[in-house]
């Protein structure tokens, strides 16, 4: 028999009133203290203190065309620094679908929360890919498109003028994947990268970018979106106002239309790389505010 059954009655009784009555005290405290002011600020210390410990998620860095993921490398140094789980994917460039494709099963990879970061070409590409991706809390895009439903980036660089990436500052070479795919190639003329990507980097340094530049399919600049994962979930923009690339009126109407927290910085395309602080600082505050 257990020592349960074995207590006296009156005993057991006395316990029960006793836990009923600290209950219905502890029930009545609640709106007295949900209404103390002092204790208010004690209750939201104790909330950002919990947010505060909470695990940081994983920022996944995709990069856009013209670039690859070592372009990233000044904000993983800094991220790293400040204790956040760092991915900079190799965006392969092929495709809009293809490459969204790619991007989500690195999502679906990462087991706990992902702050998805995209550069230029690379913003539609997170658009896409991060939709029904419960684990993805945050959207950030650094000078980049976020297309809406049915768009392509071709329709959406021709919004505003101001644009150098024109046909006469780009290098067409066709390709052949060896599968029964083919298509064209497109990167910057090495004389007209400094120009049309990063005109606040030395010569010397725009040069070694153009060399090690990623090029992309020409496919993929007129393949239209079919999601735009913006809609559902919290983003922030940084708008680069001195872009040769991507016309920083056209950043202003995609961030303030994706509803994005913006910022505005005075830096060419490459603005991970002319102003990685900014760009780190950013990525915090979407991971911070998520959290």
């Amino acid at each position: 028999m257990s020592r349960r059954h074995t207590q006296p009655v009156g005993r057991t009784r006395r316990a029960v009133l006793a836990v009923a009555g600290a209950a219905a005290l502890a029930a009545a405290a609640v709106p007295a203290l949900a209404s103390s002011p002092s204790d208010d600020g004690k209750t939201v210390a104790a909330a950002a203190a919990a947010s505060h410990s909470a695990p940081k998620p994983t920022v996944l860095l995709v990069h856009g065309a013209w670039a690859d993921s070592s372009s990233w490398s000044p904000v993983i140094d800094r991220l790293q620094a400040q204790g956040y789980p760092v991915q900079a994917i190799a965006n392969p460039l092929r495709g809009l679908a293809s490459d969204a494709a790619y991007v989500k099963s690195r999502i679906e990879g990462i087991g706990g929360p992902v702050v998805l970061v995209g550069h230029s070409y690379g913003g539609a590409v997170i658009g896409e890919a991060a939709a029904e991706e419960p684990n993805v809390k945050a959207l950030v895009y650094v000078a980049a498109f976020t297309p809406d439903k049915g768009e392509s980036l071709g329709a959406l660089v021709a919004k505003n003028p101001g644009s150098h990436a024109t046909p006469d500052a780009l290098n067409p070479v066709p390709f052949d994947m060896g599968n029964g795919v083919s298509g064209v190639d497109l990167s910057i003329k090495p004389d007209k990268y400094r120009d049309v990507f990063a005109t606040s980097l030395s010569a010397r340094k725009a040069n070694s970018l153009a060399s090690v530049q990623r090029p992309i399919s020409a496919a993929a600049l007129e393949e239209t979106a079919t999601n735009a994962a913006w809609r559902d979930i919290p983003s922030w923009y940084l708008v680069t106002r001195q872009d040769h690339a991507l016309p920083p009126a056209t950043q202003r109407f995609m961030a303030k239309r994706a509803h994005a927290h913006t910022i505005e910085v005075n830096s060419p395309h490459a603005v991970m790389l002319t102003r990685p602080d900014t760009v780190t600082g950013l990525i915090r505050q979407a991971a911070t505010a998520t959290r």
